[in-house]
């Protein structure tokens, strides 16, 4: 057909006219169908992602300002404080203590999800006023190389390889410890500072007589009695009469770190010090004073109140004395059966299952450190909650050993439930993760030298004994536990 047959066919024209806007129309639905959905795409995506929520603050009270709830933690019993808070907030709260925004936590998950699982977003600190006492170039402050260092030292001195050849050391000072209570009423609790702190002397220095011994107990007696005060860097307050110590400690320890490389001895790298000092290491003399007082620190007054509830639990429980005494009995007599050396030896304090179990039981029950530092290095997340960059995080380890959901009976002494061990994370007197206390095996040998020759040499009674518990900082039996020691007569030591 040629276009003018065409031009002369209106049906023809109609049908193709119609053909064309109805492809027109298809072509149209076909590019708003393209916009449509290029456009509301990424606003079903953007539906689809979880928004970003905004974090609450766990709950809690922030209490006075600058002092926070301070007094209150240090002037009670630290169970009904956390009690409460634990009661009414849950297991993880928010409350301000020693100039510091914190959140406790109280779980045996959120403790390992701090120190263990999550470590690296929460370094190791104490308020700024307690890292000025003890030297902020210290192991506890410390994260990544430089914290790997100065713990591959210090676990070099105090590793059971290390400590092995310390016992007769330790023992020496045991017995002069126990031979100038004979016969004495005692303050329990400052006669085991005594001898943790010379414990510790040894252990650093290497010597257990030292020409600086007095001038550094004085110091350091000085500095402790202002480690809980509040930081009023001011004449006649506690916290300045504690830095002006800490600076005359931090003198004394590098004098005795000169005389200590004019002496250049091999028998120097057998202590802590000499640990510190090697060439290679190349610790500066204020890394070296900053941690040596930090160990002091670390392993004198919590161990000599663990000492302290020890004899308290064992005097009250006539029974597991009984059998703690014949326990360290028979390691005499298989000592003397066998013609072994007098002295006690490390493999002598393997021999002493039930009296380790007290010292686990002990330290559970009376949970020396009731709580450590950490702090947050940015915002992190934990069950739904903010814990801001910047804020002390403290799992509670005391309510971790009071839980009846981690011990039954939790209040009880009963060092039979050593047994078996404990659930993971349940019990953490030493801490956990990379920053537990690389002290804890001295601080069990000293313990048991000590256990050993006091429950078969000597007897002890409560004279004018009045029950209660004082705080401030560590929980303690009241007034240090005030006891008359004596030595067990020869007919005791026959019948025995």
């Amino acid at each position: 057909m040629d276009p003018a047959s065409a031009a002369m066919n209106p049906s023809s024209a109609a049908m193709i006219t119609s053909t064309l806007l109805v492809m027109l129309s298809l072509i149209f639905c076909f590019f708003l169908f393209l916009y449509l959905l290029c456009s509301l795409l990424p606003r079903a995506f953007a539906a689809g992602r979880a928004a970003p929520r905004k974090l609450s603050l766990p709950p809690g009270s922030m209490g006075w300002p600058y002092v926070g709830e301070t007094f209150q933690l240090y002037s009670n019993n630290p169970d009904t404080f956390f009690a409460l808070k634990q009661k009414r907030y849950g297991p993880i709260f928010k409350t301000h203590i020693l100039g510091c925004p914190c959140v406790m936590v109280s779980s045996p998950e959120a403790a390992r999800f701090v120190l263990v699982t999550r470590a690296h977003l929460f370094k190791p600190t104490f308020p700024a006023s307690k890292e000025r006492m003890l030297g902020r170039q210290a192991v506890f402050f410390q994260q990544g190389d430089y914290h790997a260092r100065l713990r591959r030292l210090i676990l070099r001195a105090f590793l059971p390889e290390a400590i092995r050849r310390s016992v007769a050391r330790i023992e020496a000072v045991a017995l002069r410890t126990l031979q100038s209570w004979d016969g004495r009423l005692v303050n329990t609790f400052q006669e085991m500072k005594t001898y943790a702190f010379n414990v510790a002397i040894v252990s650093i220095f290497g010597k257990d007589e030292l020409s600086y011994l007095e001038e550094l107990k004085q110091c350091y007696y000085t500095l402790e009695k202002g480690y809980n005060s509040m930081p009023i860097n001011l004449p006649g307050t506690l916290f300045f009469s504690a830095m002006k110590a800490r600076k005359q400690l931090a003198h004394i320890v590098a004098k005795i770190v000169s005389s200590r490389r004019k002496q250049r001895t091999n028998e120097a790298n057998n202590d802590l010090l000499g640990s510190f000092m090697e060439a290679q290491e190349a610790l500066s003399d204020d890394q070296i004073a900053d941690n040596m007082i930090g160990v002091i620190f670390a392993a004198r007054d919590t161990t000599a109140s663990v000492l302290t509830w020890i004899v308290k639990y064992l005097g009250d429980n006539p029974s597991i004395l009984q059998a703690v005494t014949e326990e360290q009995e028979e390691v005499m007599k298989k000592k003397e059966a066998g013609n072994e050396e007098k002295s006690l030896t490390w493999a002598d304090t393997k021999r002493m299952p039930l009296t380790l179990r007290v010292i686990q039981e002990t330290m559970r029950v009376a949970s020396i450190l009731s709580f450590t530092f950490r702090e947050a290095v940015e915002d992190v997340e934990y069950e739904g909650y903010l814990i801001p960059k910047g804020w002390k995080v403290l799992p509670l380890f005391r309510n971790i050993h009071h839980s009846p959901e981690n011990f039954s009976d939790p209040e009880k002494f009963d060092p039979s439930r050593f047994e078996a061990s404990p659930k993971p994370n349940t019990f953490l007197p030493f801490g956990n993760g990379t920053h537990a206390c690389p002290g804890n095996e001295l601080a069990k040998l000293e313990m048991l030298v000590l256990l050993h020759h006091l429950t078969t040499k000597y007897r002890w009674s409560m004279s004018g004994y009045e029950s209660g518990i004082q705080f401030g900082p560590f929980a303690l039996p009241l007034n240090g536990l005030p006891l008359r020691f004596s030595l067990k007569s020869p007919v005791e030591d026959r019948a025995a």
